[in-house]
Parts: structure tokens; C-alpha cells; sequence
């Protein structure tokens, strides 16, 4: 059986197996690429769509959860249909490309889009979008002029005031674990045990919920992903809420991206990587990350006005692939000090 019959083979034993969701997905020729996305549907489709009309490539797709797209890749291996990986969190990124599912990519186009904070140090993922994790606070509680700093959420003047997501979610494994890269385990542990203890009720599961609660009254701070903050404000735009830049004397905000990576195993390499260049390119820059309310990670490209409102700051010069690399550190140290 050669290596084509076989991976048309794992294709279709898939299919039957009910484990793809599009059911039009199927072997990827030379004019086609097949991409598996973190990413939701209504946040790749126009993109594809739009890349399609421009090349006439065909875009085949699936969608699931980062985590199990990661163990799909390594359990198909060599006869994976994918050629590209999309995903969310660069300790998701991070984590594929030690997992072997990605190949280096040699490409000075995205060399030249993407700065070298934002991808990976062997370039085997480039960021497409940029989340920053901030503070948010309730404008009927707090003054802005008494925040400053992830740290100082630590400090006795927010006790029994703070709300998180809980520490199960990526993005705040990330956030701690950018801690330990700026400071070290010790001091960063001391920072989330005050977390810990200013809380004002049991952390919840998602950015939304936090937000809700200090909408609510519950507390009066909490740390969320900014886009989680634009898709609630646009539909209550009652909400006394707003958003806080923190460490801008300091480090500057958390940065985190989605990005992509062209799969080890890709049968068109190529035109993976032609369209990966094509997302960090000025064309696609503005509409991947304005559908969900990101920042491009293209610094040529303007966010969207709804995120730009948002105002001006300085965010962290950091590489993101630390955020991975030390996120087994950070979970420990999470677990040590009661952050459920």
C-alpha cells in the first residue's frame, strides 16, 4: 500500500468513524490543503472562503478542541490527511510542536510579518492574532488610579474583591507562567497564593462568568482575555465595566496568540505554507483578528475600531513559547498554592 492509498484510507475510516464533523472533508490533492482548527468555525470559514476565490485552492476543515486535535495528529501520524494546524494558546502551540506534529517552516515572508516574540524561536508556529490578558473592574467600585500590576491584584487592598477563571483554563496557566519567566517560581507563588486569598468567591470557569460577577457587584476586579470584554459589551453595553492596562511601568501587558503551524506529515507542505503566509499578510491580517476582537499580530496591520478603542498600551516584549515550555512549572505551582 503506498503512503497516498493509506492516508485515503485513514480518511475514510475516520469518516465512517463519525470523528470528522465536515462531512465534505476528504484526501488533499495538490489543490487543496486540509486544516485542523482550534479555531471555531465563523472564525476561519470567510478566510478560507476568501482564499479560495483568490487562488482557486480549496480549503477543506475540521474544528474541535485544541487537545483533541493534538492527540488526533499523533495517533494518525504519518497518514494524517492535515497540512496545517490552527490553534488557540501558544502553550497549545508550544506543546504540538514538541509533540513532533509540526515541521520547521524556512519563510521570509512570515519572517518579516510576524515578530519574533510572537512565534516560535525554531519556526515551527507562527502567531496570527494577538489576545492581551488584562484587568477589567467594575467603574462603580474602583478608581482606576488604584490599579497598577497582576502583582499588586496580591496586595491587601484587594481582599475579597478579586475574581478569576479558574487555573485549569490555558490562558491563566500562561499568565502564571509568564510570572515565573519574569520573576521566579518563589516570588510568583507568593503573588498567586495573595490571589488565592483575595478572592471573592470560588473561581469560575470562563472569562464570561468572571465578568458577569463583577457586573454584578460580587467583586471588583478580575483578569480576562480582552475579546471575551468586547463580545459582552457589545451586547450589554450596561455593564459598568472597563478595561485596565496593567504593568505599563514595568513588563507591560500579557500577550498570548492563535496561531498555525504546517503538520509534519502535511502532503502539500507547499500550499500549507503559502497559505500561512497569506494569514500573516496584510490581506488576511485585519479580519483574523477582528472577528474575534484581537490584535493582529502583524504589526503593519491596524486592529479593528472596536479594539482599538480600547486604547493605547505597551504589551509584554516576552516570547511567547515560555509560556509553554514552563507551563508544567506553573500548573504545579498553581496547585501548591489552592488556585483551583
Amino acid at each position: 500500500m503506498n503512503n497516498t492509498t493509506s492516508k485515503r484510507l485513514s480518511l475514510t475510516l475516520l469518516l465512517l468513524a463519525g470523528l470528522i464533523i465536515m462531512p465534505q472533508l476528504g484526501f488533499a490533492g495538490n489543490n487543496e490543503i486540509v486544516v485542523y482548527s482550534a479555531r471555531k468555525e465563523h472564525l476561519i470559514k470567510p478566510l478560507f472562503d476568501a482564499y479560495t476565490e483568490k487562488t482557486g485552492v480549496k480549503i477543506e476543515y475540521i474544528t474541535g478542541k485544541e487537545g483533541a486535535l493534538l492527540e488526533r495528529l499523533k495517533a494518525e501520524g504519518k497518514n494524517t490527511p492535515a497540512d496545517m494546524l490552527i490553534t488557540v494558546d501558544a502553550g497549545n502551540l508550544w506543546q504540538a510542536a514538541q509533540e513532533g506534529v509540526l515541521q520547521q517552516i524556512d519563510s521570509p515572508i512570515l519572517a518579516k510579518a510576524i515578530p519574533e516574540n510572537l512565534r516560535d524561536p525554531d519556526n515551527n508556529w507562527f502567531g496570527l492574532s494577538v489576545r492581551a490578558r488584562t484587568i477589567v473592574y467594575n467603574t462603580d467600585k474602583v478608581n482606576p488610579a488604584d490599579l497598577k500590576s497582576y502583582e499588586d491584584l496580591a496586595s491587601d487592598r484587594w481582599k475579597g474583591k478579586l475574581i478569576l477563571r479558574t487555573s485549569k483554563k490555558v490562558y491563566n496557566q500562561s499568565l502564571v507562567a509568564s510570572m515565573v519567566a519574569k520573576h521566579n517560581e518563589e516570588e510568583t507563588s507568593k503573588i498567586v497564593s495573595g490571589w488565592v486569598n483575595n478572592l471573592a468567591a470560588a473561581p469560575f470557569s470562563n472569562d464570561t462568568k468572571a465578568l458577569e460577577a463583577i457586573a454584578a457587584g460580587l467583586g471588583e476586579v478580575t483578569v480576562i482575555n480582552t475579546y471575551y470584554f468586547g463580545r459582552l459589551m457589545k451586547e450589554k453595553p450596561e455593564h459598568p465595566l472597563a478595561i485596565f492596562w496593567p504593568n505599563q511601568d514595568s513588563d507591560g501587558v500579557h500577550m498570548n496568540v492563535s496561531g498555525a503551524g504546517v503538520v509534519a506529515h502535511a502532503d502539500n507542505k507547499d500550499g500549507a505554507q503559502k497559505l500561512l503566509e497569506w494569514l500573516a499578510g496584510e490581506e488576511a491580517q485585519a479580519t483574523f483578528a477582528g472577528l474575534n476582537m484581537e490584535f493582529p499580530a502583524n504589526p503593519a496591520i491596524e486592529p479593528d475600531p472596536l479594539v482599538a478603542a480600547w486604547g493605547a498600551f505597551k504589551g509584554s516584549p516576552l516570547n511567547v513559547a515560555l509560556y509553554g515550555k514552563l507551563q508544567s512549572r506553573a500548573i504545579i505551582l498553581m496547585d501548591q498554592v489552592g488556585y483551583k
